[in-house]
């Protein structure tokens, strides 16, 4: 299957993402590729039970990017990540069933991604009694952060990393999981209803469990201790690849540091199983102590040597290209590049500790990229030429040339169908030969965004229960972030009175839109409603005008006034 699909990159993708023939070129199939497909057989979809000796696990791989874990107990069972989709989780818990049919009593987070959280409504929807939501106290901010104000383009460039719009024969893997699915069905997030700052020491179902805050690749990432079942749960701290200290997506800084405290941490317990949230399980005292120990030693070695030289005065582009992990190290396949790479941990150490500016003078205030572009042509001897090297570099496969060329070019806004066919020649090849698959998928679907026919899909379904779980103040700080200053009134209050008792108020002033919560006897607009209705009408489920005409939102001020005032927040 996998040889097919390296063969479907090679010839449909050329043909049929590019629309060209007279400039194709010959892909090679690389070993540290032909790596990536085996590493595929980490994600074979399957339930694994394991007998501790604290009694049952079982273990559920290859279903979503991330494991769900189900945790046998006297009382009932326990569920550790709830998948990335109401669909998924389904699926997992019908299988789960087959070995205890007793409820679900509480499901843990182990931190706030989307593959761990988004299957959460299914155990909500489906038993009488609701199960307990543990997370960490700040998971709730992390997930309400990008289900707000970034949503939009961490959505994008999650779809790119992910390959969610790539044709199922396109996409090996995605490092960590077999693929992400939150788009085959409604999005179930829960806010958890039992929350800790460092850790909790409880019991769950006649299960003694132990969580401890564990910063790592989350601010908000906890693992699980159960203590009789000398069992470890490391969420997303550990798995078979090198670890996403910077993820391409889009991430606050990741505190590397906190992760190989976080890891020295977990070692303490000298644990007889491992059960990570990605790829499979590590069993017996010596080979998860040999895991562990490789895993942190690797990231303290990338973190110090980045700070050394930094120390030395070196640019973040130099420094990129003078770490590479010792032998014993990268010759680990829990080290192997198949998620985070060394070269982006690099940069984002040196942005954590300094900030985007790299030292350099030339690169405080450089010149716009129009302004680039234009020296550039002339450098060259204009356009014509320019482009001439393009087609010259995508010839003799200097492919990351190429796409530096095509920024130019595509900034100049030459030829720009003939440069946009040979950037999918670039973009293609450079990810057909990466062995890395979030560079594969995100340079695969940057090519087929450049077709004229593209067109880009909703990757979360909203519904109303995932709604109710978006709190009104995120998505007032998403109008705020969404404001057009250069259209309408400039001065201007809009005053929400919910049924809830909340209160929320927008005043356009200086161009900003600012909100507050405090009651208001001044405001030029008063909008009085209910905020699952209010939602609605933000994420489009419902018509604005049908809700006034239905007396579901009342307008004092003017409703025509209040449309227009809608409009500042497209």
């Amino acid at each position: 299957m996998h040889q097919k699909l390296l063969t479907s990159l090679v010839c449909i993708f050329i043909i049929s993402c590019s629309n060209s023939s007279s400039n194709d070129i010959d892909i090679p199939t690389t070993s540290e590729v032909e790596k990536l497909i085996e590493h595929s057989k980490e994600f074979d979809r399957q339930v694994l039970s394991y007998e501790t000796p604290g009694g049952l696990i079982h273990f559920a791989i290859g279903f979503g990017i991330a494991n769900s874990i189900m945790v046998e107990g006297k009382e009932g069972n326990i569920i550790i990540d709830a998948s990335d989709s109401v669909f998924e989780a389904e699926k997992i818990y019908s299988l789960f069933q087959e070995k205890n049919s007793n409820p679900v009593k509480a499901i843990i987070y182990t931190h706030n991604h989307g593959d761990h959280t988004f299957g959460a409504a299914f155990y909500i929807n489906n038993q009488d009694e609701k199960p307990q939501i543990i997370a960490h106290e700040d998971t709730d901010y992390y997930v309400q952060r990008i289900m707000g104000i970034l949503n939009p383009i961490i959505t994008q460039r999650s779809s790119r990393m992910f390959g969610t719009l790539l044709p199922e024969e396109d996409l090996i893997n995605v490092g960590i999981g077999p693929s992400l699915n939150v788009s085959k069905s409604p999005t179930g997030y829960i806010k958890p209803n039992l929350t800790f700052k460092d850790e909790l020491k409880t019991s769950i179902a006649g299960v003694e469990i132990h969580l401890f805050h564990a910063p790592g690749e989350t601010n908000d990432q906890l693992f699980v201790w159960l203590p009789k079942h000398k069992t470890l749960m490391p969420g997303d701290n550990v798995y078979k690849t090198f670890p996403n200290l910077y993820t391409i997506r889009g991430t606050t800084h990741r505190d590397v540091k906190g992760w190989i405290d976080s890891i020295d941490h977990m070692k303490t317990f000298n644990a007889e199983f491992l059960f990570p949230s990605h790829t499979k399980p590590i069993i017996g005292k010596e080979k998860i102590n040999e895991v562990l120990t490789i895993y942190r030693d690797g990231i303290q070695y990338i973190h110090d040597q980045t700070i050394r030289l930094i120390n030395e005065g070196l640019y973040p582009d130099e420094i990129v290209e003078l770490i590479k992990l010792p032998e014993n190290l990268a010759k680990s396949p829990y080290l192997f590049e198949f998620y985070g790479t060394v070269r982006w941990s690099v940069k984002s150490i040196f942005n954590g500790y300094l900030g985007w500016f790299s030292g350099n003078p030339s690169e405080l205030d450089p010149l716009s990229r129009k302004e680039r572009a234009v020296m550039i042509s002339k450098l060259a001897g204009g356009d014509e030429i320019l482009f001439k090297e393009l087609n010259s570099a995508v010839e003799n496969k200097q492919m990351q040339w190429a796409l530096e060329l095509s920024d130019h070019l595509m900034t100049l806004n030459y030829s720009i169908d003939k440069v946009k066919e040979l950037r999918k020649q670039a973009l293609i090849y450079e990810a057909s030969v990466s062995s890395n698959p979030n560079k594969r998928n995100y340079f695969l679907t940057s090519a087929l965004e450049l077709n004229k026919n593209f067109k880009n899909e909703v990757l979360i379904e909203r519904t109303d229960q995932l709604l109710e779980q978006i709190s009104i103040d995120t998505l007032f700080d998403v109008l705020s972030v969404r404001f057009n200053p250069d259209e309408g009134n400039n001065e201007l209050s809009a005053c929400f009175i919910f049924s809830s008792g909340v209160i929320k108020n927008i005043d356009i002033r200086n161009k900003v839109a600012v909100v507050s919560s405090t009651k208001r006897d001044n405001c030029d607009l008063y909008i009085k409603t209910d905020e699952i209705e209010f939602k609605r009408i933000l994420v489009g489920l419902e018509n604005p005008v049908s809700s006034i005409a239905s007396g579901k939102i009342e307008i004092v001020g003017g409703p025509n006034n209040f449309l227009q005032f809608l409009t500042r927040f497209r």
